[in-house]
């Protein structure tokens, strides 16, 4: 249970982008060229091996959809995973009613035009004609399952010969913003077999769209830019960093703080299906001006000492903003930016008033795992016991634990109706009412109205208990709380904030902000305009980049003066020990007309040993 902390993809991750890449540059001229209709989606899905019914095409080309990247088609891809033998075969057996190997015309027939996607009687007799090999009004679909796999494997395997005997299109690896659809759900049997018979796949073949035209002019163009354009628009930074083991934090921890006056709260940042990070933000009130110590840091739910929490190497940073009239009106004012160990700091003043504080994690160390082992049998979470009850697993218990630790945001041992509702909204998006309180008060363990440890877990147990043992409700909670079906904690990082202060008692509540999200990236984008200087790309007047240096990160920003959008190419490959937030060493990114974007955060691998960046932004002919 390891948190991402490499930039190079696995084996198995390079040969599934290898598999993407063929199948879109069969459809297309550039990785860089969107999706512009339905049709070409379907096109490049066939390629890929895929057997795409109607309503797949339309769960990710729906009716506000214009285009999709070469982003999107990988995540799609993960998704929708490829036809098997085995599957199409299980599909035609339930149509062979009498189990003879052979399915009848008025066996298909009934079965395309009774349940799925249900075609017309023209539709079935024109299939069973193309597959009826041999006119005996029957058709072998053991024959023909094997035909259907064996043909994808060849044409497969055709698209990545013409990958690797091109060397321009084989360096092809752009992305930018991370896209995931919605969870693919199983089709029919007839829909699966009515899909294997109607979309055959179709040999190699490279067709040009009309937003190809300006990649014609220049065959350079498909993979990296031409070296004449590379010099008269491209940017390079390279930077050389100390390791970690030789610095020390240049924020001190102040004398006598065990005096200040202190307040914490608990959080936790949790990976989104999107690729997004979303964690609770807050408020805090100073009564006076005084002399302030910030820290965030990774939250240990261990419970072995010499086996750390694995997610406390992800990097934490809190970012304060004052608190205006109006959420517009708030205005960034410190982070911290100094690391203490495993603690991230900030030390100064701050006047009398209250502030937003806005947790940050830069998504270089937690990042959204490919769904392997999923044929792992899952972890028990509940038993009966020997008077045949339910219980739940110790394995369950101990998780349950964690939970409330982390959701018991102020440590009191106690969750309060407000701290109950913020773990409600995350994992089933309804709120508990002060009604519904009462009863949990008269049915679970509480004390000064507030839910205990045990009356958590007799609140679950219950919940086990309504549904006869069938743990579905409990995996949809801990799925949303971070956990896998192992109940490894993977998808979330529990953090703690400490503020002390020295004159006078400071006050945090949580506060979930509607524009917490782009209070952050507001913050965000200053802190990084604020401390470096702008570095104009050559031969752009209006194109800016901003690198900010920190002592254990690097950020980079594109400021686009201009009227229309622009596309960067980023090539990190010169870098050395160095993992990226957008997890691929070469991307590209598309900002539109009179904006700022942070383009990504560096981190190093391993922070005990020096780390060079060494980052190529160059700007992109608009295809």
């Amino acid at each position: 249970m390891s948190f991402q902390e490499s930039p190079r993809p696995s084996d198995e991750e390079e040969a599934f982008y290898m598999h993407c890449r063929a199948a879109y540059l069969a459809v297309f001229r550039s990785s860089l060229t969107n999706i512009a209709s339905k049709q070409q989606l379907c096109r490049a899905l066939q390629q890929a091996g895929r057997n795409p019914s109607h309503a797949t095409l339309s769960k990710y080309w729906t009716s506000t959809t214009s285009k999709l990247n070469f982003d999107d088609f990988c995540e799609i891809l993960k998704c929708e995973k490829k036809t098997e033998e085995a599957e199409l075969l299980r599909a035609f057996k339930k149509m062979d009613v009498n189990g003879d190997g052979y399915i009848s015309h008025s066996e298909l027939e009934k079965a395309l035009t009774n349940s799925g996607e249900k075609m017309t009687t023209e539709e079935v007799n024109a299939i069973f004609s193309l597959l009826d090999v041999n006119k005996d009004g029957k058709l072998d679909y053991a024959e023909f399952c094997r035909l259907l796999v064996s043909t994808v494997e060849r044409c497969q395997m055709a698209l990545l010969e013409r990958l690797e005997a091109n060397a321009k299109l084989k360096r092809q690896n752009f992305g930018s913003q991370s896209y995931s659809p919605p969870k693919s759900s199983m089709s029919s049997s007839a829909a699966a077999a009515s899909q294997a018979a109607a979309t055959l796949p179709q040999p190699p073949e490279t067709p040009r769209t009309d937003s190809d035209t300006t990649l014609k002019k220049d065959s350079r163009s498909s993979s990296r830019p031409s070296s004449a354009r590379s010099r008269r628009s491209s940017l390079s930074n390279p930077i050389t960093m100390t390791s970690s083991s030789t610095k020390t934090s240049k924020v001190q921890e102040p004398s006598g703080l065990q005096e200040w006056h202190h307040s914490d709260v608990k959080g936790c940042f949790f990976l989104e299906d999107d690729g997004s990070i979303s964690s609770l933000q807050y408020q805090l009130h100073i009564p006076q001006t005084t002399n302030v110590y910030l820290t965030i840091l990774p939250l240990s739910l261990s419970h072995r000492p010499d086996k750390p929490s694995s997610w406390m190497t992800v990097d934490t940073a809190l970012f304060v903003t004052s608190a205006g009239e109006t959420k517009e009106d708030s205005t960034f004012v410190c982070f911290t930016e100094s690391k203490d160990k495993e603690k991230y700091v900030w030390r100064g003043e701050l006047n009398a008033g209250t502030y937003y504080l806005l947790p940050f994690t830069s998504g270089c160390k937690i990042k959204k795992k490919s769904k392997k082992n999923l044929s792992i049998k899952p972890v028990e979470l509940v038993y009966r016991t020997d008077t045949g009850e339910l219980d739940l697993t110790t394995e369950l218990r101990e998780v349950l634990s964690d939970i409330f630790e982390v959701i018991d945001m102020d440590g009191n041992g106690l969750l309060s109706l407000e701290e109950y509702n913020f773990f409600e909204l995350r994992t089933s998006g309804e709120k508990c009412d002060k009604d519904a309180w009462a009863v949990c008060k008269e049915n679970f363990d509480m004390r000064k109205n507030q839910l205990t440890r045990q009356g958590f877990m007799e609140l679950n147990l219950m919940e086990a208990t309504e549904k006869d043992g069938d743990p579905s409700d409990l995996w949809v909670t801990l799925e949303a709380m971070g956990y896998n079906r192992m109940l490894e904690l993977v998808d979330a990082c529990p953090f703690q904030i400490d503020v002390h202060c020295e004159g006078t008692q400071p006050s945090i509540q949580p506060l979930s902000l509607d524009s917490g999200p782009k209070l952050l990236n507001q913050a965000l984008q200053k802190s990084i305009t604020t401390r470096t200087g702008a570095k104009a790309l050559r031969g752009q007047d209006n194109i800016f980049i901003y690198t900010y240096r920190g002592e254990h990160r690097i950020s980079s920003l594109i400021a686009n003066k201009t009227n229309q959008k622009v596309t960067v190419h980023v090539n990190n490959e010169q870098s050395r020990n160095c993992c990226s937030s957008r997890g691929m060493s070469v991307f590209a990114v598309e900002v539109p007309a009179r904006t700022k974007m942070v383009c990504q955060h560096v981190l190093p691998i391993n922070d005990r040993q020096d780390w060079t960046y060494s980052c190529v932004e160059t700007i992109l002919p608009c295809t």
